[in-house]
């Protein structure tokens, strides 16, 4: 699992038939204090999670396949969760 954070929206014209009608977003990953490392992750949108806010990411293949129900699909991270609140260590870490 990783934490990220939504910076848009992908649009493809030619794909495969699993990603018809879903959407597809380019997540910024966050260390575990919630700053950008400056990578990033494709991932298949299945809870409906909105621009800038921080989520969670299942980056592994067969697990993302599990959460859309195809265990064929060409699919490697899939957002499952939106994240309130970071506490780490005792710290509330502020997300957007």
């Amino acid at each position: 699992m990783r934490i990220g954070r939504v910076a848009g929206t992908v649009v493809s014209t030619i794909n495969v038939p699993i990603y018809d009608n879903r959407r597809l977003l380019m997540v910024d990953v966050l260390d575990d204090r919630g700053r950008d490392t400056g990578n990033y992750l494709i991932c298949v949108d299945a809870v409906g999670a909105g621009y800038r806010e921080t989520v969670l990411v299942l980056d592994e293949g067969n697990g993302a396949r599990q959460v859309v129900g195809d265990p064929n699909a060409p699919i490697r991270a899939v957002v499952v969760g939106i994240i309130d609140q970071l506490l780490v260590d005792g710290d509330l870490i502020p997300v957007e």
